[in-house]
């Protein structure tokens, strides 16, 4: 049995390369070359390198050196050497080099590849680099193919786009994480202290699946889109992610949700048990619920809901409370209150629930999706998580200030604290003042009841916003039940959806890059623009 290679050994000096070129061509073996900047390793990268490494047998990729990236000011983002430490970690990369010289031409012209492979869009393209590049390769008997059809990303693209958007590293960043609860270190230990906590997740199973399509094309029969789809993927979504990301942050999750008797349903449950999830469910007559999303490149261009109502009789109602009873047993450190408005819920059911869980339930948690949800039912939660849409439509508050939109939920609910998102512009995590319920002093009719804290958007330029949510509510609420209080969990909340959002789909959370993302964004607070502010009190009232 081979031993895998490792991946710095892949990384080879000019010398090396042309030796292990000399030695491949007499062992007979097929060598394919790719070269390009790579300066942010995506999706579309990652299949432009399978399909070349399937033209052959050992795959190439140089990379453009830090002292030729053209492509704008403050390219390359990554240097030269992490670059290829990058592409080193991929399975099917074998070589990694780093050409110093401007093009690839006379790197080509000496490795003499059999395959040379480009992206579509150099099938068609006039610039004499390229020719050069194309002529070194045909002239030594090598040919050159270009990468197909497939979702096709651009790192100039996404970079061009984060440059472009609001700055997360600004004066408000920098403020929060002066407070002494934000230190780094403070933060990693809350991390530290997510495991082994046992979480109980009441909510809805979907299936999330994307379908990578071709360029759509119109139909022979009517004007109508035709989209075919050349590869799929599915991910355990709704209330089935949340327990998800919980068992990758260390906790101990209980999913509790309505399952039909079926095959699929039994694989789901084998799926969640490998994974260190429990799962206990009532019986439903809909098949587990699944939202297809059509993308053509990174664009979501349709978007078809298979979805039965889950809706459960008298005695369903019963067997969901005391299997919500049975998961949380003697004592929970955290319960979340997932409702997805596809009919599990109704809107007594969940004040039921909550009622339940409050009294066994160290921090009890809401959060909703959509419009169809119970959010004016849940009652005496620790943190509710809606969207700045979903609060004021279910209170039909459209012209309110967004601090009284949140003392009325807060109100009605009983709630001690309310986040509400707000996409591109972050999220504010509202408390109520503790005399807020008193009348409105004499001379001071406008006096705000709530104070707020506002996190800017960690993830300036969002790959793919599915899931930010349930990452969101899953770590927030842990580190609140692990002892943080209200704005270092939210933030560690908004840190670990700031992850997720720069990767497609609904996977989970990976601790290490929760971790990462944090320290860099405190480093970014040292450096920014070489200032200093200071902290801010713990009862500041920011929002307010």
């Amino acid at each position: 049995m081979s031993t895998p290679t490792q991946p710095e050994r892949k990384i080879l000096s000019h010398k090396d390369l042309l030796a292990s070129r000399a030695t491949a061509r007499a062992a007979g073996r097929r060598v394919v070359h790719c070269h390009g900047c790579f300066d942010i390793v995506h999706p579309g990268h990652i299949r432009h390198l399978k399909f070349a490494k399937s033209l052959g047998d050992l795959l190439l990729v140089s990379i453009t050196g830090d002292h030729e990236m053209t492509k704008g000011d403050g390219r390359p983002l990554i240097p030269q050497e992490l670059r290829a430490e990058n592409l080193a970690e991929l399975d099917c990369v074998d070589w990694v080099f780093v050409e110093p010289r401007p093009t690839a031409a006379d790197l080509l012209a000496e490795v003499q590849p059999d395959v040379y492979i480009k992206g579509r869009e150099y099938e068609t393209n006039a610039d004499p680099r390229f020719r050069a590049e194309r002529e070194a390769v045909e002239r030594s008997g090598g040919r050159v193919v270009f990468s197909s059809g497939d979702v096709v990303f651009s790192s100039t693209a996404l970079i061009a786009a984060m440059e472009s958007s609001v700055d997360p590293f600004h004066h408000r960043l920098t403020q929060l994480l002066a407070r002494t609860d934000m230190q780094p270190d403070r933060l990693l230990e809350t991390l530290t202290g997510l495991r082994g906590k046992r979480l109980v997740v009441l909510g809805e199973v979907i299936r999330d699946t994307y379908l990578f399509c071709d360029r759509p094309d119109i139909a022979h029969e009517s004007p109508v889109m035709t989209l075919r789809p050349v590869d799929r993927r599915s991910f355990d979504g709704g209330a089935a992610v949340i327990a998800r990301h919980a068992a990758a942050l260390g906790a101990r999750p209980v999913l509790v949700t309505a399952l039909p008797e079926t095959a699929e349903a039994e694989a789901f449950r084998a799926a969640m048990a490998s994974d260190g999830i429990e799962v206990l469910s009532v019986a439903s007559p809909a098949r587990i619920p699944e939202k297809q999303r059509y993308l053509v490149q990174s664009q979501k261009v349709l978007k078809v809901d298979l979805v039965e109502p889950l809706v459960l009789d008298t005695a369903g109602a019963d067997a969901l409370l005391e299997a919500a009873r049975q998961a949380v047993g003697s004592g929970a450190d955290a319960a979340i209150l997932a409702d997805f408005g596809l009919g599990l819920f109704s809107p007594a059911l969940v004040t039921r629930l909550c009622t339940t869980l409050r009294p066994h339930t160290g921090v009890l948690a809401g959060d909703v999706s959509g419009r169809r949800h119970s959010l004016r039912a849940m009652r005496h939660l620790d943190l509710v998580c809606p969207s700045e849409d979903e609060v004021r439509t279910a209170y039909s508050l459209h012209g309110e200030a967004l601090p009284s939109v949140a003392w009325r939920l807060l109100h009605e609910t009983r709630s001690k604290a309310a986040v509400v998102t707000m996409g591109a512009e972050g999220l504010v995590a509202f408390e109520p003042f503790p005399d807020a319920a008193e009348p409105a002093k004499a001379g001071d009719p406008l006096r705000s009841r709530v104070r707020g804290e506002h996190v800017p958007a960690l993830s300036p330029h969002a790959i793919d916003p599915l899931g930010c949510g349930d990452a969101l509510i899953t770590t927030a609420t842990l580190a609140l039940a692990a002892g943080a209080g209200l704005v270092p969990a939210v933030f560690l909340g908004s840190v670990a959806a700031a992850v997720h959002a720069q990767r497609l789909g609904n996977p989970t959370l990976e601790p290490s890059e929760l971790r990462r993302t944090m320290l860099r964004l405190a480093g970014a607070r040292l450096a920014y623009a070489g200032t200093e502010v200071k902290p801010l009190p713990a009862g500041s009232r920011q929002a307010s």
